[in-house]
Order: C-alpha cells, then sequence, then structure tokens
C-alpha cells in the first residue's frame, strides 16, 4: 500500500512532513510527498527514514483556503492538490492524505478523481464520542449550499458508511434541527425532514444541538455550514473546558500526587475529544479513498490521519459504498 501526502497544504508544512516520514515507519508503507521539492528535503534532514519508500513529487504551488476552488484548480495545475488527486487517479497510491482547503479537495475530488456514479456531491462525515454512544456528523463542512435532496443523499451516504465501516446493522438517523418537533426550522430542513420520513432509512427525528453528545442517534444530517459551526463549537468548548480543569487542578491546594492523579484522569477522559487522536475523515462519495485532515494539523495528527487512511482502504469502504448506492 502506498500513501499520498499534500505538503502544500495546512497550515503547518514541515509537521505534515514529520508525520508522514512517522506514518511509513510505524505502519511500514511507501509514501508520496508532493509539495515544494525543496522544502520538502530541507525537512527531511535528521529525520530518520528508510529513502526507498520515499518519493517526492514537485509542486510549486498551493491553492490557499481564499480562493475559489474551481477556478483554483484550473489555474494552479503545478499546485500539490491537483499533482496529488491525478496522482490518486492514475492508482499509483491507494490513499490520499491533506490537510489543505476543503473546498479545493472536494474540487479536485469531484472533477479529477470523480464521483461514485448516482452521487452528487463529496461530504465529509465526523465522528463525535458521546456519553451513550458515537454520532457521525454529516456534512462537517464540505457543502456550505445545499437543497433537501442533498440531505437526503448524505443521509443515504452516512448510512452505508455506518453499515459497512463501523458495523451498525440499521443506524438512527436524526436531523440537526432548532426542536425536536416536526415542522421546526427553515425551508430547508422541514422538506429534508419530510423527505427523510418517507424514505426507506431509520429516521427518528429532529436533534437539537445541546443533545449531540448524549443521544442515542448513530448519524445527524446537516448542510456543511450548520455541521461545521456545530463541530467547531463543540472543539472550543471542550478546549475551554480542559484548560480551565487543568488551571483550576494546578492553583488548587490538592497535593502533588493528588494533582497529577487527576490531571491524569482528565487527559484520559478528554483524549477521545481530541480532533488530532483521529487525525482526519474521508470525503464520502467520491471514487477515491480522500481524507481531510484538519488544517491546523500537527506530525501526530498527520500519523494518526494516515493510519485512518489505512483503515479506510483495508476495509475497501469506497467500493462497498459503489455497490450499494450504483444498484
Amino acid at each position: 500500500m502506498k500513501l499520498i501526502f499534500d505538503i502544500n497544504g495546512g497550515d503547518n508544512k514541515a509537521e505534515i512532513i514529520k508525520g508522514a516520514i512517522d506514518a511509513s515507519n510505524e505502519f511500514n508503507k511507501e509514501i508520496i510527498l508532493v509539495g515544494r521539492e525543496n522544502f520538502i528535503k530541507e525537512n527531511l534532514q535528521g529525520l530518520d527514514y528508510d529513502k526507498d519508500k520515499v518519493e517526492i513529487v514537485d509542486a510549486s504551488e498551493n491553492i490557499e483556503n481564499n480562493e475559489e476552488p474551481v477556478l483554483a484548480l484550473r489555474k494552479k495545475k503545478d499546485s500539490s492538490i491537483v499533482k496529488a488527486m491525478t496522482l490518486l487517479k492514475e492508482k499509483k497510491a491507494q490513499a490520499l492524505v491533506s490537510a489543505g482547503s476543503t473546498g479545493a479537495l472536494l474540487g479536485g475530488g469531484i472533477f479529477i478523481v470523480g464521483r461514485i456514479k448516482g452521487i452528487k456531491r463529496g461530504v465529509l462525515p465526523t465522528l463525535i464520542p458521546g456519553l451513550k454512544s458515537n454520532t457521525l456528523v454529516i456534512d462537517s463542512g464540505a457543502n456550505m449550499d445545499t437543497s433537501p435532496e442533498l440531505l437526503e443523499e448524505f443521509a443515504i451516504l452516512g448510512d452505508v458508511f455506518l453499515r459497512e465501516y463501523y458495523k451498525i446493522e440499521n443506524p438512527k438517523i436524526g436531523l440537526l434541527n432548532v426542536g425536536v418537533e416536526e415542522g421546526k426550522g427553515n425551508a430547508l430542513y422541514k422538506e429534508a425532514y419530510q423527505r427523510l420520513k418517507e424514505s426507506d432509512l431509520n429516521f427518528v427525528g429532529n436533534v437539537e444541538a445541546r443533545e449531540i453528545m448524549d443521544n442515542d442517534v448513530d448519524l445527524l444530517v446537516c448542510d456543511g455550514f450548520d455541521g461545521n459551526v456545530l463541530l467547531k463549537s463543540i472543539e472550543g468548548v471542550v478546549e475551554f473546558a480542559t484548560k480551565s480543569l487543568f488551571h483550576g487542578i494546578a492553583t488548587s491546594n490538592l497535593d502533588d500526587k493528588s494533582k497529577k492523579a487527576f490531571t491524569e484522569f482528565l487527559m484520559n477522559k478528554f483524549k477521545k475529544l481530541d480532533a488530532k487522536e483521529v487525525g482526519g475523515t474521508i470525503l464520502l462519495g467520491i471514487d477515491g479513498n480522500i481524507i481531510k485532515a484538519h488544517g491546523n494539523s500537527d506530525a501526530r495528527a498527520i500519523k494518526n490521519a494516515a493510519k485512518y487512511a489505512i483503515d479506510i482502504v483495508e476495509s475497501n469502504i469506497v467500493d462497498k459504498i459503489k455497490d450499494k448506492v450504483e444498484k
């Protein structure tokens, strides 16, 4: 198995290189580093790795988050995303890991790699740990503007993903909304509710954002704008709570042994809420394994994204989704 890493994308390019090398070493995989060759070679110095397992593909350009994705994909043929997507399309590797522009990844996935037949959009699922069970939020940031039809498509993709990857037999599906009653929300969510209600999916109704981490819904459907705001709100609250608790322990009158015990306990509890533990998520609906990592990913997050990519490839999830959706 070979993995591609987009080096020009993301905020911490040197960390992406280190994370890719760590993944190659730990998981014994060949890798392709796509980015500015001189920068890559400079940052490889001092790292211990098998040179036979590392290939460099030079790419002088990068697509920034503030650029119009489709236009940038057309203009910047030497960008790392375009070159990495082309390598994936040509089957030079089995998966791509990128911390770059979500819009460019979505556009490249659609126009370079290609969509699964019958699917209109690529979509990002993100797993949120909860008290009762985990909940997959879909879409978590790929599509800012959607339609009721697309929300139903997201639900179908999420349903298949939960069945085939997480082995959940009959996923419970909820719709993110401002209230649990039928008829709540704007026109988009009202019509999406009716479509989901009339579908063959196991739709259980509306779910409020405050219930996301304390419910038994397996899949929460929303557009990419609402999903991304939800996830970043959770990240912010978790970060604030973590810092507040650690500060409280550090400035308390507890003895050192108790402080250490409480700190270790909290670190263990908050670990499952750390986005860097998972590292990334697959872009569902695309005919290839594209893993989107967080823009500020460090080496640990990139290594974990690579592990997730390996699991996705080994599970053959794209072909399983194609079998289900194309029927």
